[in-house]
């Protein structure tokens, strides 16, 4: 490793702590905002060069989010330290009120889970689907299918949404 790879990967590693340490524990009350129906702010953790991510951001700010983005050459540790489950990753991280959302989640998905507050910790839409926000490309025909994964800090595993 040399030193920039070292002190890139320092400071990634730095900024999940310190939003991780301000993420409330799952089953927190959520913020005076979210509970007067206002969308909380979201932070988005991603590559600087993955287009599909920046498309994503683009959807979440059509749907009223006022989103900020960090881009970190170390993702793999972000979703590590912040608990995203291996198998339900995807290609950008979200921090948002007391969930994380992983991947190509559609908007309305992410108001409803701030909407209802389940008892999760977050959100998910594993891999890269065509035809998922973001990853709209090609043919309205050729899109496919695909679930919202609900989980929780403990491993537990729920359809959320089908699309």
């Amino acid at each position: 490793m040399d030193r920039r790879d070292f002190f890139a990967s320092a400071l990634g590693a730095a900024a999940v702590a310190l939003v991780y340490r301000e993420l409330p524990a799952q089953g927190a009350t959520p913020s005076r905002a979210t509970a007067q129906g206002a969308l909380p702010p979201m932070t988005v953790y991603k590559s600087a060069s993955c287009g599909c991510c920046g498309n994503w951001v683009d959807h979440a700010r059509a749907a009223g989010f006022t989103v900020r983005t960090i881009d970190t050459n170390d993702l793999a540790s972000v979703k590590r330290e912040m608990g995203v489950p291996s198998d339900l990753e995807s290609c950008h991280t979200v921090v948002v009120g007391n969930y994380l959302v992983e991947g190509h989640v559609p908007a309305k998905e992410v108001k409803r889970m701030l909407s209802t507050k389940p008892a999760i910790r977050g959100i998910a839409v594993p891999g890269m689907p065509i035809g998922s926000p973001g990853m709209e490309q090609g043919s309205p025909k050729d899109y496919q299918r695909y679930d919202v994964v609900a989980f929780t800090a403990k491993g537990a595993r729920s359809v959320f949404a089908k699309y």
